[in-house]
């Protein structure tokens, strides 16, 4: 019996495979969707057992690898096993790479933060002369960002700012309170604007591929999903050059099978997808896929403060207010503020309500109690983004040793902050302590220590895109240099990063790509 052959094979099934999928099925296109992960309920699944179910007693199997997110007893049908799927770094320079193996991918547990990029990240190199451009501006993905609002339900205020595109936003009507108010104020002189957060509400439950994307893609009845297929190489045809399918291994049986298709969409996440072409040899004429690898860097509550009037449970409900956003305010076209020693720039969340933990104050016993009590819902946390620039010395490559349980070569991580990213993260900690304190409050903490890179789940960059196929992996449709019917979808294909959550954008890319790959479809020339 003759191999199936479909329209299009879509590996990953996160945010850019679900598009992809959602998108080339109501084009009727017949898709088949290979996802490493099971199919689970995740409504049902997703809960922790408790302690006493564990076999382990949430200590854990001897043996595990620490890590920040990992498989474990506790959540095994969510987090990738890094006994099974290890990779390497210098122990020098660790690298914190976080994956999900399920169907719809890390879509199911990011944080929902729904933010476009601008120019200013777009057209980076055109305001301050680092790196490259984009082959694309804002105008060109706007009516794409336009689409993918109403799918996601992206709540949010306009707030007219050129860093920072509004939305077409399910309004955030709530009030501000008085802890973002008084940041506000505060912070004006350094041209700091506290924004409301803008976040996709989905369907009041979950906003993931695999409750607003993969259903109305099956609904078609163009779409095929097989769970469990951990997929090894795109392979090619020996006279055309062109993609002609995937191999890949059922993870229960460990059978080695290989699916056939006429165009290969690739969404396993940007390292992941990375990793397939590695080991397919394919699409790196320009030597540059794994490289310039980049993210945003993560300080956790750098900067704790408190607001004094609402400890010892003073506070009024709802004094404090809601969670807020401060965007980009460095290195911008606006007056005074370029910055002395760093290019691009830092965001910050707040978290008014916060209660600082126990590390925040050199007491024990009743005396610590006696502080965590006076200063319980008083806190105003704060999580710094920066951006990493995009170097090509920060790269991935296969391991030439280490393979992963179905004989599959690892990932080995090169990759370290410079100066850039130290001198960025000590300028936000300085500044957010100080407007704290213009605003009246107490600083408990300022400490500008970073999480290592990965940390922040937004790994971009490896698979860039670019008119120069001498310098980039993808055109900017998303399509191979190289091999015409190969499109990557995901967070690989980004040129910088910026500070902003990518998962809207990637959305975004992924259905411009789509929209572009099904027209060249139709007209025969993939």
């Amino acid at each position: 019996m003759a191999e199936k052959e479909y329209d299009v094979l879509i590996v990953g099934s996160g945010a850019s495979g679900g598009m992809a999928a959602y998108i080339l099925t109501q084009k009727g296109l017949k898709c088949l969707l290979l996802e490493a992960g099971a199919l689970v309920d995740f409504q049902r699944q997703r809960g922790l057992k408790p302690v006493y179910e564990l076999p382990y007693r949430g200590f854990g199997k001897p043996g595990k690898l620490p890590h920040v997110v990992q498989a474990n007893e506790f959540n095994a049908n969510q987090w990738v096993d890094e006994q099974q799927v290890p990779y390497t770094h210098d122990p020098k320079s660790p690298y914190n790479w976080v994956r999900v193996r399920m169907v719809g991918g890390k879509s199911l547990f990011w944080a929902r933060m729904s933010y476009r990029l601008s120019d200013y990240e777009f057209k980076a190199k055109a305001h301050d002369g680092f790196g490259d451009n984009w082959p694309i501006s804002y105008a060109e993905l706007a009516p794409f960002y336009d689409r993918v609002d109403p799918i996601f339900r992206v709540s949010g205020r306009k707030e007219g700012l050129p860093q920072l595109p509004d939305s077409l936003f399910i309004e955030d009507k709530s009030p501000d309170g008085a802890a973002l108010e008084r940041i506000g104020t505060a912070g004006k002189s350094r041209g700091i604007t506290v924004t409301k957060i803008r976040r996709s509400l989905g369907d009041g439950q979950f906003a993931s591929s695999f409750n607003l994307l993969l259903p109305a893609a099956q609904a078609t009845g163009n779409l095929t999903i097989v769970p469990n297929a951990v997929v090894r190489a795109v392979t090619t045809d020996k006279n055309t050059g062109k993609a002609n399918g995937v191999s890949f291994v059922d993870r229960q049986s460990g059978r080695e099978l290989h699916a056939k298709a006429k165009v290969v969409v690739l969404g396993a996440s940007c390292l992941e997808s990375t990793r397939i072409l590695l080991n397919s040899k394919i699409a790196n004429s320009s030597g540059v896929l794994g490289h310039y690898l980049h993210d945003q860097f993560y300080i956790s509550n750098g900067v704790m403060g408190v607001m004094p009037e609402a400890k010892d449970g003073k506070a009024p409900r709802g004094l404090l207010g809601s969670a807020g956003y401060i965007p980009r305010f460095s290195n911008l076209k606006a007056p005074n503020t370029k910055a002395k020693n760093f290019l691009r720039g830092y965001a910050c969340d707040l978290y008014p309500g916060a209660t600082p933990d126990a590390k925040y104050f050199p007491a024990w016993g009743a005396e610590l109690q006696k502080q965590l009590d006076s200063h319980r819902g008083a806190g105003i946390g704060t999580t710094i983004m920066g951006e990493v620039l995009p170097r090509f010395e920060n790269f991935v490559k296969l391991d030439p040793t280490v393979k992963d349980a179905w004989g599959i070569p690892v990932l080995n991580f090169q990759c370290r902050y410079t100066d850039n990213e130290f001198n960025m993260a000590k300028h936000a900690v300085d500044t957010i302590s100080q407007v704290f304190k213009d605003a009246g409050f107490d600083v408990l903490n300022a400490n500008d220590k970073m999480h290592p890179p990965g940390y922040s789940i937004h790994e971009l960059g490896t698979c860039r895109m670019g008119e120069n196929p001498k310098t980039s992996v993808l055109n900017k449709w998303n399509q191979s240099h190289d091999v015409k019917n190969l499109f990557v979808m995901d967070g690989s294909s980004f040129v910088t990063g910026g500070t902003q959550n990518p998962t809207l954008t990637i959305l975004a890319l992924a259905m411009r790509a789509s929209e572009y790959l099904a027209e060249q479809a139709r007209k025969g020339a993939l």
